[in-house]
């Protein structure tokens, strides 16, 4: 078996890596090793010199920074898999320069938007209607990811407690507390939800009207279908509610560690991005309030 393959089975079974990050590993790998010009997908030329030329030509070919940096992370993590096996002495990626980043600000929506949507609209009382309303309160008041979402089962439900278990990236586990009125919505919803079918055995929460696993593209368009009623933001996706809940949480006072903890990161730098957003509301308080601002 190729060495790539075996990487990628290394990074399933033992990183517990999701399914889409696989791809996209994948898709990096495979891109590199056609740089390199080899006929074998063992043919891959680590030089360092090699790699600095695929970066330049990928920045020459209007890859973004951010993408390029995610290509250069999987091309390093191979590498240090080829160490191990001791294929390697020494990571050549570590050679090479990244591209400077821009810092970008996490969208999101504001929360009389939020407001707006969830108090006003009228999602319907049938089960569609239902189940749509029911994907835009977990995502916005549980702060989950969407691949997060879509593998919930009736099991993760505590409705008595007012809790949810989220099976989050590496199979790691954590607790997210249920707002009152989102455990009513979750018992109308079961008592509607129709019998699961497809995959033998499933017990998935959210299901289509035909009783089959929501899936990525529906779960997209049905947030971005409810956001672009009342927001004009570029995008519309299931990851802006995640940013949404984190900012609105800070906004009100949340603990930086709390939040990190119900969004499942494992380190606090990758929560620390939300305090761009929330400093723009300290500093309008500040020049309201303070009488030499």
């Amino acid at each position: 078996m190729a060495r790539i393959e075996e990487f990628l089975l290394y990074l399933k079974a033992e990183k517990r890596y999701a399914a889409h990050t696989l791809k996209a590993y994948k898709t990096d790998l495979d891109q590199f090793h056609a740089f390199c010009h080899h006929g074998d997908r063992e043919g891959m030329d680590l030089h360092f010199r090699t790699i600095r030329s695929w970066v330049v030509s990928l920045m020459d070919s209007g890859y973004s920074p951010r993408t390029v940096h995610r290509k250069l992370t999987s091309l390093r993590s191979y590498c240090k898999y080829l160490i191990r096996l001791g294929d390697l002495d020494s990571n050549p990626t570590d050679r090479v320069l990244k591209p400077r980043l821009n810092k970008r600000v996490p969208s999101f929506v504001d929360e009389p938007s939020m407001d707006r949507l969830l108090d006003d609209y009228d999602f319907g009382e049938n089960f569609t209607g239902i189940r749509n309303r029911l994907v835009m309160d977990l995502l916005y008041q549980t702060g989950m990811r969407r691949n997060e979402l879509i593998g919930l089962t009736a099991g993760s439900l505590n409705l008595e407690g007012e809790s949810i278990r989220v099976l989050g990236k590496r199979g790691k586990e954590r607790i997210i507390p249920l707002g009152h009125e989102l455990a009513i919505s979750l018992t109308r919803y079961l008592a509607l939800r129709p019998q699961p079918a497809g995959e033998p055995g499933h017990d998935y929460l959210l299901v289509t009207e035909k009783g089959r696993p929501l899936y990525d593209k529906l779960v997209y368009r049905i947030v971005n279908q409810y956001l672009s009623l009342v927001t004009t933001l570029d995008k519309k996706s299931p990851h802006v509610l995640r940013h949404t809940f984190a900012t609105h949480m800070l906004n009100r006072g949340a603990d930086l560690n709390a939040i990190k903890e119900l969004l499942g990161h494992a380190n606090l730098s990758a929560t620390q991005v939300y305090t761009h957003n929330t400093f723009k509301k300290l500093k309008s308080i500040y020049n309201q309030a303070h009488p030499r601002a």
